[in-house]
């Protein structure tokens, strides 16, 4: 039977762009069946006392700097030449997670993804500026008028609010998050460890 990987992502993160590229590749390998479910990355460090890496480790002798090394090292590894880490870091992303929540399903929310992450994570842009944004949209082919009006709607704001609070509940307290109906996995460093439960290893 065909499994499903549900993919917890906020574009905010990092972590999120380099393991959108190689979670593709697997679903691709295991014909698994993927869906992004967007969330407020800010939201989910407030409701769980999480907090960004290099500020929550920042007086932990050595950590920081042993994470930045298997940060490149990831990158490294699969090639991920163009990716530049955002000067703004940590930024607002209530915006663009708005815009995949718009999304009229996952074939369009997934696209947005693939629109946004070298958008964020390659040219660095301000996820605030709604003209930025709209340019990348559109340079994809996608309905950036729709899209960002949808951002202002009660029932777009409130989904976001719903799936941040569903995935808190659920486990999660960080981006990349995966779950495979109630198992679940954090970090792109578990990318292996789902590669193997997809083809029938152990959680």
């Amino acid at each position: 039977m065909t499994k499903t990987v549900e993919f917890i992502l906020d574009l905010a993160a990092p972590n999120g762009y380099l393991a959108w590229y190689p979670l593709k590749d697997i679903a691709a390998r295991t014909g698994a069946n993927l869906v992004v479910t967007p969330v407020f990355l800010g939201g989910m460090h407030k409701l769980t006392g999480n907090a960004p890496p290099m500020m929550r480790d920042a007086d932990v002798r050595g950590k920081v700097p042993y994470a930045a090394r298997e940060f490149q090292r990831f990158i490294d590894r699969h090639s991920m030449t163009k990716f530049r880490m955002h000067p703004a870091l940590p930024f607002n992303s209530i915006m663009v997670q708005r815009v995949l929540v718009a999304a009229r399903d996952q074939a369009e929310t997934q696209a947005i993804v693939d629109a946004l992450q070298p958008a964020v994570w390659e040219r660095n842009i301000d996820c605030s500026d709604a003209r930025a944004v709209h340019a990348e949209l559109a340079a994809a082919g996608l309905d950036a008028d729709r899209l960002l009006a949808a951002t202002q709607d009660d029932a777009v704001k409130q989904k976001l609010a719903a799936n941040t609070e569903h995935a808190v509940e659920r486990g999660a307290f960080g981006i990349p998050t995966f779950f495979v109906d109630d198992e679940m996995w954090f970090g792109k460093e578990r990318l292996g460890q789902l590669e193997e439960y997809l083809t029938g290893g152990k959680p």
